[in-house]
C-alpha cells in the first residue's frame, strides 16, 4: 500500500483522484484546499488530515517524513498555474508527483521540473488518460497497420469538443487565461496529446478564431491535417444533444471515432500504469504543451484557410 497526499481536493477533478487511490488499494494520509467544501473526503478517506493553509499542509508533510512515514506520492489537482510551484514541492519532499492536465503551461518549465526530478530520485506523472482510452487505442493500432502499408499516409480529421460551462466559469481561475492557459490548455490539452499520440509529431498550425469561450483552428501532424473547434459555450452544442451538456466528435477519413462513452475508470486505469511504473512522464507531456502554449500565442486568421465549420458560427 502506497501512502498519498492531494492538494486541491476541493477541486472538480478531485474526486476522480480519490477514488482512483481507493480503488487501487492504497491510503490517502493527507489534503490541501484553500477552501474546505471537502465533505467529499468522507466517501473515500475520512481520516485523512486535512489542511485550508499551505504552511500546515507543508508542516505537516515535514513530520510525516521525520517519523519516517513519509508520502509516496503527492497528487496535484491544484489551478493550472500552481501545478510547477506543487511538483516542485513534491519532489522536494521525496514524493512522486501525480498531475492533473495540462502538466504545466509552458514548456521550459518541464525543463526545470526535470532537473529537480534527477536532482530528488523522484518522478512526475501526467495524467493523459485519453492515451488509455479502448477505442484511441484501438485507433492507434489501426494507424499503426495502415501506416506499415503506407508510410506517408496523411489523415484528414476533424475534432469537435464542446463542453457547456456557466457564467461562474468566468469569474473563476479558468475564466482568466494568465491562470488557466485559455480554452485550448484547460480543455483541450489531452485532445492534444491525443493526436499526437497516434498520428505523430506536429508540423505547423494555425488559429482562425480564440475568444474567451471558444477557439478553433488547423494542426498538422506528421500524419494528420486536422480541423479543430473546442468551446463551452451551450449554443455550440448540436440541438439532439443540448440535455448533455457534453459533445466529442472526431472523424477520421469520413469515418466516426466512437469515444463518448468510457471515461468513467480512466483515472483508476492511469494510476495502475503509474503504480506499475507504466505512467507518463515529463517528456510525453512535452509535445502537447508546446503545442498549448503555441497556441496560446498566435494571432488569430480568421476564415482563411481549412477552418473547423463551427468557425463560422464563432464570429
Amino acid at each position: 500500500m502506497s501512502s498519498f497526499g492531494i492538494i486541491g481536493v476541493g477541486g472538480f477533478i478531485a474526486p476522480r483522484h480519490l477514488k482512483a487511490i481507493k480503488d487501487t488499494g492504497n491510503t490517502l494520509l493527507c489534503a490541501l484546499d484553500p477552501r474546505d467544501s471537502v465533505g467529499i473526503l468522507d466517501t473515500y478517506f475520512p481520516d485523512a488530515d486535512f489542511f485550508t493553509e499551505f504552511e500546515r499542509f507543508d508542516r505537516h508533510i515535514n513530520k510525516l517524513s521525520r517519523k519516517n512515514q513519509a508520502l509516496d506520492y503527492i497528487t496535484i489537482c491544484s489551478p493550472n498555474y500552481l501545478h510547477d510551484s506543487h511538483i516542485r514541492f513534491a519532489l522536494k519532499n521525496g514524493a512522486h508527483a501525480i498531475c492533473e492536465k495540462p502538466l504545466v503551461l509552458n514548456p521550459w518549465n518541464i525543463d526545470g521540473l526535470s532537473q529537480i526530478q534527477a536532482e530528488t530520485n523522484t518522478q512526475v506523472y501526467n495524467i493523459l488518460q485519453l492515451r488509455l482510452h479502448p477505442s484511441i487505442q484501438k485507433l492507434k493500432d489501426q494507424v499503426q497497420k495502415d501506416l506499415q502499408n503506407n508510410p506517408h499516409k496523411v489523415y484528414d480529421i476533424t475534432l469537435t469538443y464542446l463542453t457547456s460551462r456557466g457564467k461562474w466559469y468566468y469569474v473563476s481561475w479558468k475564466g482568466d487565461i494568465a491562470k488557466s492557459g485559455g480554452i485550448a490548455t484547460n480543455i483541450g490539452v489531452h485532445f492534444f496529446d491525443m493526436l499526437c499520440f497516434i498520428f505523430g509529431a506536429p508540423k505547423a498550425s494555425a488559429v482562425h478564431v480564440c475568444r474567451p469561450d471558444c477557439m478553433g483552428g488547423y494542426l498538422e501532424l506528421k500524419h494528420a491535417r486536422i480541423r479543430w473547434f473546442l468551446s463551452i459555450n451551450p449554443h455550440h452544442l448540436p440541438q439532439d444533444t443540448k440535455d448533455k451538456k457534453t459533445y466529442r466528435s472526431m472523424i477520421v477519413d469520413n469515418h466516426k471515432v466512437e469515444f463518448s462513452d468510457g471515461f468513467t475508470d480512466l483515472h483508476t486505469k492511469s494510476y495502475e500504469e503509474i503504480l506499475a511504473g507504466r505512467g507518463f512522464g515529463l517528456e510525453d507531456a512535452r509535445t502537447c504543451i508546446q503545442i498549448i502554449h503555441d497556441l496560446r500565442n498566435t494571432q488569430p486568421i480568421g476564415l482563411i484557410g481549412d477552418y473547423h465549420p463551427l468557425c463560422q458560427r464563432a464570429l
